[in-house]
């Protein structure tokens, strides 16, 4: 099964697709959010064009104490309303400093900073989604 991890945030949303193994993950792009209602049907038309059968939202956590961040109940009510939207399961999981690992991974593999902008919040969502891969049973996509 295929599966779309969705890294919130409140002007971009970003987007990565596993493949069927969960063995590939790969980075798809960003949807830009007006709003809540938009950014779900937008997340929603990816999820469907892509053939997914579960969404992955991160959920922003503390990662000194691992406990969630002010930001967690915006993502909780955003998976609540995508959940609604696409009629697929939608599971949370932790995650903590995606950002900063998704930019420091850019820069290593050499993207110039207007390359490492755009593509910052996709490499984020697959980094959520790699790391919630590992933490299954017979986990792949390290």
């Amino acid at each position: 099964m295929r599966i779309l991890a969705v890294d919130f945030g409140e002007k971009r949303i970003g987007l990565a697709v596993s493949d069927e193994t969960g063995e590939i993950v790969v980075p798809v792009g960003v949807v830009s959010r007006r709003n809540d209602a938009q950014a779900a049907s937008e997340v929603t038309a990816a999820a469907r064009e892509r053939e997914v059968g579960l969404l992955v939202v991160g959920l922003p956590v503390r990662p000194e104490e691992g406990t969630d961040s002010p930001f967690a109940a915006r993502a909780r009510n955003f998976a609540k309303r995508l959940a609604e939207v696409s009629g697929l399961p939608v599971e949370l999981h932790g995650e903590a400093l995606t950002s900063h690992s998704a930019e420091g991974a850019l820069r290593a593999a050499g993207f110039s900073r207007g390359r490492r902008l755009a593509a910052l919040d996709a490499e984020a969502a697959a980094g959520i989604l790699r790391d919630w891969l590992s933490s299954r049973p017979g986990g792949s996509a390290e």
